[in-house]
């Protein structure tokens, strides 16, 4: 059966089927992106923090809306080419199209990149760092892997460790075998603190499972945790049995009762349930001799001076270190937060910042803070300057919150050209534009600096060469939060990566049917040209709409 108004249009509407289809998608995504929009609108006016503002390379963002502009005009063309009975510019003009869509994923892939590498750091205070971490090194020099294969950024929450008492369910083979590897590394050794002994058969006494000083490995833990497991299922079975008979009397006893009214007078008598069981093994404790230095990462543990508590509730024993954020490089110092919470309580946002942790410890945020000072005093005669003031006498024009209290990388980078004569080619400073800035190009002095050690004593820990973005180690008691800049971070970046992922989706999706067409619509074009032509219209305004989301996504999130 064939299938009408496929090529033809209906006389009623005019249109062929897939183009209603088509406009009847697109009224439901427009409702989902109108979503989506609307969300950031409640999201913006409800923040309780500084919402970001022009935080986005604007930059790749611009080439992106000419790129999908150009491409709408592209895909249209393919689309005439098409109607023309032109096979040979059709796949020009489309093959344009596609490159179009790859340019533009490869630009949101390198956005995206710098962000996911970016780390943000919230003092308690609220003062924010941003920058980038260093990795941990070996005595070699060489840096260090976790058991991924990953690099492990100086961000690590260190304990002297003198006991490890795991879970036996839950344990995580790699950590137990990272432990083993940081124990051989230090001569330490990790041995089971007392024997195991349990209960493995009904009747009999208890048996060794495991004796005191056996050296930790994953297949010991196996062990107990099978045995364990075992013991855990016999006597689940015999406490079920226990409690079915116990309801099953209860009920005889209390004959018109609903259950709730004696549910609370059902209970398993386990004294004599008692010589039925077996003995379970919920943990089991080791030594580590001699106490050894022992790193995790702050998502991956509970710290607490004597006892940590794993992911996997392993608890680990010991002294908790000195376990300072290490800060490669510091490119940008925000007190918007800090002067938010100081306006709430009635305090001088200029007093709040000089009494900040940050200010009172960092000789380079000192003295950024009162270059930066000299810069809002200048930016404030000029606006002033040239707008005047009304009627009342006031500015008609001030500088924003953001300009008065952050200093972005591009701020410290003229700092650093001002008082140091750093300074880049101009390809240097677009490279940067896409790919943040050049921390080796602008530290050209950090090796003269030396090492940048690490906090002591709740204060900072800083490079002092002429650096335009310094190193700086942060005390682990002053940190309040640390994410990259992913939706971990704030609101603003879980909506800006919904909105820009969801986007990205709909240009791979697109790109990918239109490739199709490209590549494999030859046949359709020699059989029934103008069916291919409709299918093309079809993906053509389907790219169009991709196009006009990022219309309005661009200056929302890039611009305001």
């Amino acid at each position: 059966m064939e299938i009408p108004y496929v090529v033809t249009p209906r006389k009623d509407t005019g249109l062929f089927n897939s183009k209603i289809a088509i406009w009847l998608f697109l009224a439901s995504e427009v409702m989902l992106f109108g979503g989506f929009f609307s969300a950031y609108v409640f999201l913006r006016l409800g923040a309780d923090y500084p919402w970001p503002e022009r935080t986005l390379p604007v930059l790749p963002g611009l080439i992106n809306t000419f790129v999908l502009i150009f491409s709408s005009v592209t895909v249209v063309f393919a689309w005439a080419q098409l109607k023309l009975r032109n096979w040979r510019m059709f796949q020009v003009y489309m093959t344009i199209t596609v490159l179009c869509a790859l340019v533009f994923m490869v630009l949101k892939g390198i956005e995206y990149n710098v962000k996911f590498h970016h780390q943000a750091l919230r003092l308690k205070d609220y003062t924010v760092l941003e920058g980038h971490l260093g990795y941990e090194k070996d005595d070699s020099g060489k840096e260090v892997l976790d058991h991924n294969g990953d690099k492990i950024e100086e961000n690590m929450i260190y304990v002297k460790a003198s006991k490890l008492t795991f879970n036996t369910v839950r344990f995580y083979k790699p950590w137990v075998e990272e432990f083993l590897t940081e124990a051989k590394h230090h001569n330490a050794q990790i041995v089971l603190s007392a024997d195991v002994a349990a209960i493995t058969k009904e009747g009999e006494p208890a048996e060794v499972i495991a004796k005191a000083g056996e050296t930790l490995s994953v297949a010991l833990l196996e062990k107990i945790k099978k045995a364990h497991l075992a013991a855990r299922s016999h006597n689940g079975h015999y406490r079920t049995e226990a409690l079915r008979s116990e309801w099953k009397d209860a009920k005889a006893k209390n004959k018109g009762k609903s259950d709730w009214q004696f549910a609370a007078d059902v209970n398993i008598d386990m004294t004599a349930l008692a010589p039925k069981l077996l003995g379970e093994i919920p943990s089991v404790a080791f030594d580590v001799n001699p106490p050894t230095k022992l790193d995790f990462k702050p998502r991956d543990i509970k710290e607490a001076d004597g006892t940590s508590t794993l992911r996997d509730d392993t608890v680990v024993s010991g002294e908790l270190l000195a376990s300072p954020m290490v800060f490669h490089y510091v490119d940008a110092i925000d007190f918007q937060h800090l002067v938010m919470k100081a306006e709430q309580k009635g305090i001088d946002p200029e007093v709040a910042i000089e009494n900040s942790w940050l200010i009172k410890n960092s000789p380079f945020a000192k003295e950024a803070w009162e270059w930066h000072l000299g810069k809002m005093k200048e930016l404030k005669e000029r606006l002033l300057k040239e707008y005047g003031v009304d009627k009342n006498g006031n500015p008609k024009r001030v500088p924003t919150h953001k300009e008065l209290y952050r200093l972005g990388w591009k701020d410290l980078a003229k700092m650093g050209e001002e008082k140091h004569g750093i300074s880049l080619s101009s390809a240097a400073k677009i490279k940067e534009e896409f790919m943040g800035p050049n921390y080796e190009a602008r530290n050209p002095h950090a090796e003269e600096a030396g090492d940048h050690g690490h906090a002591a004593e709740g204060h900072a820990a800083e490079g002092h060469g002429k650096e335009t973005f310094p190193h700086f180690s942060v005390p682990r008691e002053q940190i309040g939060f640390a994410a990259k800049f992913t939706p971990a971070w704030n609101t603003y970046y879980a909506i800006y990566f919904t909105m820009t992922g969801l986007h990205g989706l709909h240009v791979i999706g697109g790109a990918l049917v239109l490739a199709y067409y490209l590549l494999f619509g030859k046949k359709m074009y020699d059989s029934n040209p103008e069916w291919l032509a409709n299918r093309v219209e079809v993906g053509g305004l389907f790219w169009h709409f991709v196009d006009l989301v990022w219309i309005f996504v661009f200056p929302i999130l890039y611009l305001m």
